[in-house]
């Protein structure tokens, strides 16, 4: 088996990672943070990277999982990147959050290399990446889709092909404007909740039997903030630079988007209050002290 190199091995990244090296595939990993590698030490089948472009001395399959389309483009596009290193028939995976244009910009960019390329973001949330049952919207063409689906299949238990190369950005972007708009959604009902003095148990309770439930706050919520953990498995400031993504992107296209626009101002605020670096479940207390209630605890 010929090395994967693995670039980003931030909380989601390592842990896909470390899912991969547990199950046997002999892996070359690079973070720019060095703590980042020490787990990985354990393993005979990993192979510490001097630098990115290190990551494909060995193999013909590169995985990338970065912070945001700047990052992206500056391992994988910039002169002298990962990209003017691949060998032609080389395969890159990008498992980022990015804007369309940068994954349109590196799939024209490594078809004229002679290289496949695929984008798979990742559904779900930390504590799945951790468990290997993440979910990847897998934007492929056919040839790439079946050399990278046993890599995939290693990291997540649900593998869904959303059609060719960018169709897994836009189909990531659309599921995370679900996503965040009903975390901020519920963290002014769960304020509000609070500022009734309602039991939160049994409210929760009357939610999840009614049309009202949703998963961030049947599941998310209560794995976290109502139990006191606000340690980010996906920060604030991610979900910022995400929502600003999908602004961006719904504004190129002439869709309006008011409650994108509300609930992103809405973490705006919560940045310039120093919780951009805690979970986006956060976003309950977040709310609960600005409405100068007690925080929800279960």
């Amino acid at each position: 088996m010929s090395e994967i190199g693995f670039i980003g091995l931030g909380r989601m990244g390592q842990s896909m990672a470390l899912n991969m090296a547990r199950k046997g595939f002999k892996l070359a990993i690079y973070d720019i943070k060095d703590d980042a590698m020490k787990p990985f030490l354990e393993f005979n089948n990993c192979r510490q990277a001097s630098n990115a472009n290190d990551t494909i001395k060995y193999g013909t399959i590169i995985i990338t999982v970065l912070p945001g389309p700047a990052e992206v483009e500056e391992v994988i596009l910039a002169k002298g990147g990962v990209l003017d290193t691949m060998p032609k028939g080389t395969l890159l995976m990008d498992m980022s959050t990015v804007l369309p244009e940068t994954t349109d910009k590196i799939a024209k960019a490594a078809k004229l290399r002679g290289c496949f390329f695929v984008d798979a973001p990742i559904g779900r949330l930390a504590q799945h990446a951790d468990s290997g049952e993440s979910l990847f919207m897998v934007g492929a063409e056919d040839e790439a889709f079946e050399t990278i689906k046993p890599a995939l299949e290693a990291m997540g238990t649900t593998i869904l092909r959303c059609g060719g190369p960018g169709t897994g950005t836009r189909t990531k972007l659309i599921n995370n404007y679900l996503v965040l708009s009903s975390v901020q959604m519920n963290s002014e009902a769960i304020a509000l909740t609070q500022r009734f003095g309602l039991d939160l148990e049994t409210t929760l309770s009357v939610i999840h039997g009614t049309t009202a439930t949703n998963g961030q706050l049947k599941i998310n919520f209560a794995s976290k903030v109502f139990k006191n953990d606000i340690e980010p498995g996906f920060s604030i400031d991610l979900a910022h630079k995400d929502m600003s993504l999908i602004i961006e992107s719904a504004n190129k296209g002439k869709i309006p988007m008011p409650i994108a626009a509300s609930t992103r101002e809405s973490m705006s605020l919560a940045r310039a209050n120093g919780w951009g670096s805690k979970d986006f479940s956060a976003l309950a207390d977040f709310w609960c002290e600005m409405s100068k209630v007690k925080k929800a605890r279960l």
